[in-house]
């Protein structure tokens, strides 16, 4: 299986970097794992809906350039889906059984996803209804993945 975690923004945190790494190495025996970050739209910090929406726009055009048209997408998104773990792997699991061996999550910048990126999404998923810095949630993310990978082969794993 092939999964990307495009995201936007540039990581710079070392202690997000350092767990990120660890579990992209954990994952490697289960996945081939790319992480894509695209460029976020330098914008000040009062915008108006009309600049806001643009801003999306732009960062969605980025995002939309690193999706092939043969990728399952997952947007992660407030208003998508909640699973538990266990529903993860086991829908990570479907798509695997039935064909679908690349699988694009995708982690919008601090304004969130644009409706172009929500529309080319096969599925929304979210990780509850507070809001995480998005550099944050890429870290949960992959542990999340990993943890769905140990369920899938029944390894165990701290619960």
């Amino acid at each position: 299986m092939n999964i990307t975690i495009i995201t936007v923004g540039k990581l710079k945190e070392k202690y997000l970097k350092m767990g990120i790494e660890e579990y992209t190495k954990r994952l490697s025996s289960y996945a081939k794992v790319q992480l894509v970050e695209v460029p976020d739209e330098k914008a000040p910090e009062q915008l108006s809906e009309a600049e806001m929406e643009q801003v999306k726009q732009q960062e969605g055009t980025r995002i939309l350039a690193k999706i092939s048209p043969d990728m399952h997408v997952i947007a992660l998104a407030i208003d998508g889906k909640m699973k538990t773990s266990e529903q993860m792997a086991a829908d990570l699991n479907a798509l695997m059984t039935y064909g679908k061996s690349k699988i694009a999550f995708v982690i919008g910048g601090s304004l969130g996803l644009h409706d172009s990126v929500l529309q080319r999404a096969n599925e929304q998923q979210s990780f509850g209804k507070m809001t995480l810095p998005h550099q944050l949630m890429k870290l949960v993310l992959i542990e999340q993945i990993y943890r769905s990978f140990r369920i899938i082969k029944g390894e165990p794993y701290h619960k």
